[in-house]
Parts: structure tokens; sequence; C-alpha cells
């Protein structure tokens, strides 16, 4: 429809700011087939996108900005995808997640035909049931709007649940708030890190024990101790990385995106919890700082975490994922072994075209 208004308008200059975050891998290559007859038809097409693949498909020259700087412009079907990855960072990445087979042990996440609303007071969440295990992480992946908000804030305790339970480690917190759902041992990394990740407005320090702060070492009767919380930054910033000009006490506002999501990661890893609710892990980051996010989950499924992730990049799914859950219309149209699928076939059960228990 937003292409249809474009060439109604007989726009000339044609600016696609990351137009494939909706659409199915099918979807995808028709709208690269739109792109380049545009082209072919004397329209000029400015895309912006983080994903080297379309860039590849789509593009002619690709031009890299770093924050905030051009870094360079090359031709496309002259330069590989990882030299252009290499111009983003400015180091060598490694696009291949490195991780042994899953060994999964008992059942941690359990979903149990939950039914939620959505904002317009219509089921966004179906009699949805699934079963996150130890030492594995779950993919959810579906096209953006057929429920993954519900079902997450759901299991976080941010809305209603209608009916069915969820229960973690055999303990039902479905009415549980979201207090006592952390402290039974549930890890959230929400997809809005602006929103529900952090408070902007507070130093980086303060963001790292906004879960823990009433309680030793950070508290002692009632008030808190600012020696121990900048003791504790300290810690995670030099563990997790964390680029920080100025270290504990830097407004977390200022900081970049990529290390405003490795705050997040760190604090909800040294919290230790049992299982993952993770969505969106790597929105808005750059390759580097993705493959250091994809590294720290992997490596948590390994201590023997149970991990959900719910993602819209289906490399991200496919790449970090033991087994994959595809969502449609609220409910779980498909179960599969990572290893025994492949984007289209995920890609025909996101759009409702095929149904695969697994």
């Amino acid at each position: 429809v937003e292409i249809l208004k474009m060439l109604y308008r007989d726009a000339e200059i044609l600016i696609f700011d990351e137009p494939t975050a909706v659409l199915t891998p099918q979807e995808v290559r028709e709208l690269m087939g739109i792109m380049r007859r545009l082209v072919e038809e004397g329209k000029t097409i400015l895309l912006i996108t983080h994903k080297l693949k379309e860039i590849k498909e789509a593009a002619d020259t690709c031009t890299v900005l770093r924050r905030g700087r051009l870094i360079g412009t090359v031709p496309v079907s002259k330069t590989s995808e990882k030299k252009m990855a290499e111009m983003m960072v400015g180091r060598e990445v490694n696009f291949t997640v490195d991780k042994g087979p899953s060994h999964p042990g008992d059942v941690v996440l359990e979903i149990k035909d939950l039914c939620v609303k959505n904002t317009k007071g219509l089921l966004g969440v179906k009699s949805l049931s699934l079963q996150v295990r130890k030492g594995e992480i779950l993919g959810l992946c579906g096209i953006d709007g057929n429920g993954q908000t519900e079902l997450i804030q759901a299991l976080t305790g941010l809305t209603k649940i209608e009916s069915g339970a969820v229960l973690i480690d055999d303990v039902d917190v479905t009415h549980m708030p979201v207090r006592q759902r952390l402290d039974r041992g549930l890890g959230h990394i929400p997809e809005d890190r602006h929103r529900h990740g952090l408070v902007l407005d507070f130093r980086l320090d303060e963001n790292l024990v906004v879960h823990c702060y009433g309680r030793p070492p950070f508290s002692r009767c009632g008030i808190l101790d600012f020696k121990a919380i900048r003791e504790n930054a300290d810690r995670l910033i030099k563990e997790f990385d964390v680029r920080a000009g100025q270290g504990p006490a830097t407004p977390t506002r200022s900081m970049s995106g990529g290390n405003q999501q490795k705050a997040i990661v760190a604090r909800e890893i040294d919290r230790s919890p049992e299982a993952f609710v993770v969505s969106q892990p790597t929105r808005g980051l750059d390759v580097g700082a993705i493959e250091y996010i994809h590294k720290r989950i992997v490596a948590e499924r390994d201590k023997g975490k149970a991990i959900l992730l719910v993602s819209l990049e289906l490399d991200e799914i496919l790449d970090v994922s033991d087994r994959i859950a595809v969502i449609y219309g609220g409910e779980i149209v498909g179960l599969v072994d990572a290893k025994k699928t492949d984007e289209n076939e995920l890609g025909l059960m996101m759009s409702g075209s095929v149904r695969k228990a697994g």
C-alpha cells in the first residue's frame, strides 16, 4: 500500500526504511523484485537496512555509516557481505553462531492453553501451549502482530491472562505480579529497551540494580549502599564489555543502542534465572553487537537455562534456536527442529499456508 501511495504521487525518489520487518521470506523476495522493476523504470531508490542479504539482493552501491560518520561507499557486486560487515563494525565479524548440540532436560517454562486479549479486546493469543526445557533455546517466529506481544506480556506479568496457565519449575505463576515472577526464576530481555528495559534518565549503575536495589548488598535498612551499587556496575561493565564513557555514572540515555542492550543482558544474566523470555534481542544493533548477544544467549543455554527466543529475524531464529515454534493468528501452527527446516518452510507456516506439528 505504501509503495502504491508513492507511485500515485509520481515520486521519482523512493525511500525504503527497513521495509521487510513484517514480511515473510516469500513476500521479501516479491518486494525485492518490485524494487528492481522500479529501478528499471527509472526510479531512484534509497534502501535503509541492517540486513546485508537484502543489500546484496537489491542494491547497486552500498554506503556504510558508523556512529554517524560516513565510512565509505562500495559497489555491491564487488563487495562481500563480510567486507561490508567489517566496515560497519570496524573489525572482522563471525557470521556463524558457534554452538554445540543441545541437551534438553526437564520442562522449566510451561504454557498451557493460554488465552490473552489484545488492545482491541479480541483474543490475541488463542489456547496456546508450549514447553521450554532446561538447556534448550526454543525460537518463536511469526509475522509481527500475530500474538507475540500479547504472549510476552502475559508471560512477564504485564497483561491479564483470560484463561490457561503459566508455570515456572512446576510453580503456577499465572496470577503472580511481575516481582514475584522474577523471584521465581524468570528473566526478561524486552524488545523495546527504551520503554521496558531501561530507565533512560537513570545512571548505568542504577539501571543495573533496578530488580534488586531493595535487597542486600545494595540496600541496608531501607538505605541504598551506593558503594556496593558502583562496585556491581564496575564488575558487570568489565564482564560484559559494556562501553560506558563515564563508567557506572554514565547517563544511560547517552549510551549507544548496542551498549544499552549489553547492559540489559548483563543485568538479566547476572540474576541467573532458570528461564529467559528474550524478545528481539538484536533489533537495531550492528553485526558486532549481534554476534556478542548471540554468544551470551548460547552460553546461558549451555549452563542449563531454558530460553524462549522471540524474533522477527528468521536468520536469527534459524542460527540460534534448537527448536522453532511458528505463531500465526495467536496460535502455534508449527513446531520443528531448527536443523531440519529452512526459511521457505517457516515462511509458509508464518503466512498460515501450512501447519506442521513437531
